[in-house]
């Protein structure tokens, strides 16, 4: 093989360029340097392919393009010592190479800032449209569930309590405790200084109890399984399983949704649960090293200045916690167009919309409590 070679000169009558060689595709990287390193010069040039002992596609492709970048910098060029083979696989070439298009300036000023302003409103408008009907389309197919329990598919629901709700247990739980030792140390850290150490039983029960332990649990039940209920379902549309259901009468909300969802609204409030009773082992243990106060006193403190009140609220939450994500996940997996960059954007919105719906419900339930005196 002769591997390609290319020469370039200024002369009275302009550029000349020269190729020699093979100009095939597993050696044209070799003039690679060369050709990006040629600059026009004159008004004319001049492309010899008379020592070019071979051309094929890529060839062809290489001098076109040199042809077209020296003629965008006005000068005439002309290709001599070329067969007629060489100059029909050239012509070809030429003839189905893209145009170059000029990178456009991206628009701006108020009216286009406006504009994109309005398709974004107009876009959340959409989707709010479309989760809302989605919700009541889930709520009406378990509530039909519920009337008819033959209707729900057992393995499937308790297969998701399985995934959702033991297997979450141990992250919970730790979270839950650590959660309890972070409050205990902070708040002996503050209390100490007016000497009302004792005060910290209240400051984890009702915090516990009533916000943190329901509301981290939720989260971590939107980044753990509400990426996979979108993932699981995602996928499925993505390999047209959704598709195919729908073809043999199978009502993928049925099938699909209900049981993740009912299965959410049955595991989050144990997982609730468990999560605030670690907490209040993990402040109870904390307080006793860090403050001297006893399991005990603990315990007493817990039982007479603690209102039932404070866990209830916690477990009022839960459901709309669980049916939030639940919704969100599965709604986001509906939405998937068909494509893995589709999937995985939808997974990442699926929980950044869930924890964000739950934190705002949270706000909307710390203020509708605090109206009513709770």
């Amino acid at each position: 093989m002769t591997r390609p070679s290319l020469t370039s000169e200024l002369t009275a009558g302009g550029l000349l360029v020269r190729f020699a060689g093979e100009l095939l595709t597993r050696s044209i990287s070799s003039i690679e340097g060369a050709l990006a390193g040629l600059r026009p010069a004159g008004d004319e040039a001049l492309l010899d392919l008379s020592e070019v002992e071979a051309l094929d596609t890529s060839g062809a492709w290489v001098v076109a393009d040199l042809r077209r970048r020296l003629e965008g910098e006005g000068m005439k060029v002309q290709i001599t010592g070329i067969t007629p083979t060489q100059a029909a696989l050239l012509e070809t070439v030429t003839r189905n190479m893209p145009k170059e298009l000029a990178p456009e300036a991206p628009p701006g000023g108020f009216v286009v800032w406006l504009e994109r302003l309005g398709e974004r409103v107009v876009g959340a408008w959409k989707d709010t449209l479309s989760i809302l009907g989605f919700l009541g389309l889930t709520l009406h197919r378990l509530l039909q569930g519920i009337i008819m329990p033959w209707r729900l598919r057992g393995a499937s629901l308790f297969t998701q309590m399985e995934e959702t709700g033991y297997q979450a247990v141990p992250i919970v739980a730790l979270m839950g405790f650590l959660i309890g030792v972070v409050l205990a140390f902070q708040g002996a850290t503050q209390l100490q200084q007016f000497g009302a150490e004792v005060f910290v039983v209240e400051l984890i029960s009702i915090s516990m109890l009533r916000e943190l332990g329901i509301l981290l649990t939720a989260i971590i039940v939107a980044g753990r399984s509400g990426s996979a209920f979108t993932a699981s379902i995602g996928s499925m549309k993505v390999q047209e399983e959704i598709d195919a259901m729908r073809t043999l009468a199978l009502d993928p909300i049925e099938v699909l949704v209900v049981p993740r969802v009912l299965a959410l609204l049955i595991v989050l409030p144990v997982l609730g649960f468990i999560a605030d009773l670690a907490g209040l082992i993990g402040g109870a243990l904390m307080s006793w090293i860090d403050l001297g106060v006893s399991p005990g006193m603990f315990m007493t403190r817990l039982y007479e200045n603690t209102d039932v009140w404070h866990f209830a609220v916690g477990m009022i939450k839960a459901p709309f916690f669980a049916l939030a994500i639940g919704i969100i996940a599965c709604w986001q997996a509906m939405q998937v167009q068909g494509s893995s960059e589709s999937l995985g954007r939808r997974t990442t919105a699926s929980v950044v919309q869930s924890i964000f719906t739950v934190i705002a419900l949270d706000a909307l339930f710390s203020i509708f409590f605090s109206e009513v005196g709770v």
